[in-house]
Formats: structure tokens, C-alpha cells, sequence
């Protein structure tokens, strides 16, 4: 049995048989092609956090391969003290092939995968994005080709995504560099668990826009507040507010260079709308391969092939 839990627990074989099977899929379904791969399969999606991207995406990714998608907030889960929780993983585990998680806690996920007995997805959690990343990568192999060598820079808060998209980078041969204040960046435990799992990995951490842009092949940027960082919203803006990807920081790196965002944007605050609707923007194909990615890992964890 297969899970989507950290990228750590990748390797580089295992991405590559993600894309293979995202992008045979989605050539398919260019040519009107839909596989019904996975017929009378269930997934259900629990999510404690609000979502459009992640749950649209798997569960258009479900129907079109044949599945069925079922959906529960925390509350319909008995998540919360209602219910302990691996009693609700095994009874959710014994309805259905495989679980997709968007939650706060990264422990919730840990307690899916001991106890539920399917294929767990972490479709979100404080501290990873797996799903993103790996979309995210997805995304610039097919606008830049290959990876190795070509800069990935982040701009802004070190969250999850950052943390999830350091790996699948180094995953594949992409220095990354964190363009951040000190108190924001990738955590140094976690950086080295990162070098330890993939010794090739290049991550450079800084606050010197010159040369974190220079010859940076992505620029990617996400929210300065995430949830459940509500409280700290305006004390983020101010911080982060010379962290805009605006017009002016976009061409300190090469005219080639792409933009990328994991959506929602706040627009007007980490970038700006020139940006994000320019020509060097891929966000919108960027959010669109959730899905296409989406497919290729639901067939990935569950073992099936095209």
C-alpha cells in the first residue's frame, strides 16, 4: 500500500512515475479520452480547511477516471472529540480505496495512515503540501523542460509550500534558493533532513533580492499570512511588504523567467497584478495541472496503471 505523506519519502523514480502517468492522462483526455481506470473505486476528502483547488481537482480527477468522490468537513467526520480518531480513520478507511487529507494538523495525517487501512493522500497540512509541489514541478517541466541546473526562487514566507516544493526541486535537480526575512525562512532541522534524505540538494537562503533573481529560471511566491495565521496579518504585511513580486523585482531575473503562485493570491500584497496576469506568469496552467496530477497520483497510490 502506497500513501502521499512527506516528498521525503520519494524518490526520484517515484516522481517520475507520478508525471508519466499525469501526462499520459492528459494527453488522453486532449483527444477526448477518458479511462475509466478506476470504476466502482471510492475516495473520501476530509478537510478541516476550506478549499477550491485541491478539492475540485481530485474530485474531478476521480469522476473522470471512473471513481466516485465522497466529501466531509471536520465537523460531518466527527473530527474535533466527537470521536476518537482512529476510530473515525478505520470507519472512513472501511468505506473507501483511499483518503485525501486537507487539515491543520500534521499528527491527524500520520493517525490516517496507521489506522485507516487505504491509500492516504496528505492533500494539506501546517507543515507540507506535497500535492502542490509536485503539480508545481509537474507544471515547469513542461514549460522549461528539464530541470537540472535551472533556479527555482521563492519569495516570501517559508510555509508549507516552500518547505514541500525545497524537496521536490531538489527532487530534480533544481537549486532553490528562499528569498525571505531571517525569522521566515525554511527551518534549519528541517534543511537538514532535506540534505540528509537528497545530498545533491542545493538551497540557498537570503534576503539580497540581486542575487536571489539572478538567473532564476521560476519565481513563485504564496500568501504572507496563511490560515490560521489570521492574528498575525497586519504584523505580516508589514514584514513582508518589500517582499512584493511586483513589475520592479521581476526584472532582476532573466526576461525568460516564469512566475508562479499556489493560488489564492492576494493581489496588491505579495504580487500584483501585472505580474500574476503577465506574459511570464504560468499560474492559471499552473492550477489547472492540480488536476492532471491529481489523476496520475491517485493511480500511483493505488497501484493501478494507464
Amino acid at each position: 500500500m502506497r500513501h502521499l505523506n512527506s516528498l521525503l519519502e520519494l524518490k526520484r523514480s517515484d516522481v517520475e512515475s507520478i508525471f508519466g502517468l499525469a501526462r499520459t492522462l492528459k494527453d488522453r483526455l486532449k483527444k477526448g479520452e477518458r479511462p475509466q481506470i478506476l470504476s466502482g473505486f471510492v475516495m473520501a476528502q476530509v478537510f478541516e480547511k476550506p478549499s477550491l483547488r485541491t478539492r475540485l481537482s481530485f474530485d474531478a480527477a476521480m469522476m473522470q477516471l471512473g471513481g466516485a468522490s465522497i466529501f466531509l468537513n471536520a465537523k460531518d467526520a466527527g473530527l474535533g472529540g466527537r470521536e476518537a480518531v482512529p476510530d473515525v480513520a478505520r470507519v472512513i478507511g472501511g468505506y473507501s480505496d483511499v483518503i485525501t487529507l486537507r487539515t491543520f494538523s500534521q499528527k491527524l495525517i500520520d493517525a490516517f495512515i496507521e489506522h485507516s487501512g487505504v491509500a492516504v493522500i496528505n492533500g494539506l497540512s501546517d507543515e507540507r503540501h506535497p500535492c502542490q509541489a509536485l503539480t508545481d514541478v509537474f507544471t515547469m517541466q513542461e514549460v522549461i523542460g528539464d530541470l537540472r541546473g535551472k533556479k527555482c526562487v521563492f519569495v516570501g514566507d517559508g510555509n508549507n509550500v516552500a518547505n514541500s516544493l525545497a524537496i521536490a526541486a531538489s527532487l530534480c535537480g533544481m537549486p532553490f534558493t528562499v528569498c525571505a526575512p531571517e525569522n521566515y525562512r525554511l527551518d534549519e532541522k528541517y534543511l537538514k533532513s532535506l540534505t540528509k534524505r537528497i545530498p545533491t540538494a542545493e538551497v540557498v537562503q537570503t534576503d539580497n533580492f540581486k542575487s536571489a533573481l539572478k538567473d532564476a529560471a521560476i519565481v513563485y511566491t504564496d500568501v504572507w499570512t496563511s490560515m490560521g495565521q489570521e492574528a498575525e496579518a497586519e504584523e505580516r504585511k508589514k514584514i513582508f511588504g518589500r517582499y512584493q513580486v511586483n513589475e520592479k523585482l521581476m526584472k532582476l531575473a532573466p526576461k525568460s523567467c516564469r512566475f508562479m503562485h499556489c493560488l489564492p493570491a492576494k493581489r496588491g500584497q505579495e504580487v500584483t497584478d501585472d505580474v500574476i496576469d503577465g506574459s511570464q506568469s504560468i499560474v492559471f496552467e499552473q492550477a489547472q495541472n492540480r488536476m492532471h496530477l491529481a489523476k496520475g497520483l491517485l493511480l500511483w497510490v493505488l497501484e493501478k496503471k494507464i
